[in-house]
């Protein structure tokens, strides 16, 4: 950490979901990482693709692992959508529009093959980008745009060579009617 930078903090919660203290990011995730507030975000193109991105190999949890677009914690008083517009912008160098959240209570627990556990209260956003992604390298290792079938039956199938989040939400999101919105799972104009 460069000397003058903040700490970035976690929200800890207790088992009802309920804020219960802040850690530093950087001692949350081990073997018995606590529970915590996080969020995942989906992202579309005007086409309705999806940006998936390939964790950069660094990374402390499934590091070089496929995944959604984006992924992060909020911090201390801080408004979900207000971290994903942040991380968004940090990870992947991109602006966000029609941010919504479309699976509010998601919750998992993942253990890596490390031994590195994910235990997170992770409402799942889905929001649409103009443009190309230029990612910061030591968050995403390469990107892609798919069409959301892809994704969703990549999932259904193979989970395992995706991030056992995205794997659990594309489930829960392909089964979702996300009609009436120009930004959907399943792309603009398809129910």
């Amino acid at each position: 950490m460069n000397q003058g930078q903040i700490e970035e903090q976690v929200v800890l919660l207790d088992e009802s979901g309920q804020p219960a203290g802040t850690a530093p990011k950087r001692t949350v995730h081990h073997t018995d990482t606590p529970l915590h507030l996080a969020f995942s975000c989906y992202l579309f193109d005007q086409a309705g693709r999806l940006l998936v991105t390939r964790r950069a190999l660094t990374k402390r949890t499934w590091p070089g692992v496929w995944t959604n677009s984006c992924c992060g914690h909020p911090g201390p008083g801080e408004a979900v959508t207000d971290a994903v517009r942040r991380r968004v912008h940090q990870e992947l160098g991109v602006e966000v529009s029609d941010v919504r959240c479309v699976l509010p209570e998601f919750r998992y627990r993942a253990t890596a093959a490390d031994g590195t556990v994910e235990n997170e209260v992770c409402p799942v956003y889905v929001a649409r980008v103009a443009g190309p992604p230029a990612p910061a390298a030591e968050e995403v290792a390469e990107w892609r745009w798919v069409s959301w079938p892809a994704f969703a039956g990549l999932a259904r199938e193979a989970p395992w060579v995706i991030s056992p989040w995205a794997a659990e939400q594309a489930a829960q999101l392909d089964s979702l009617d996300l009609t009436g919105s120009e930004t959907s799972p399943r792309g603009p104009g398809r129910g």
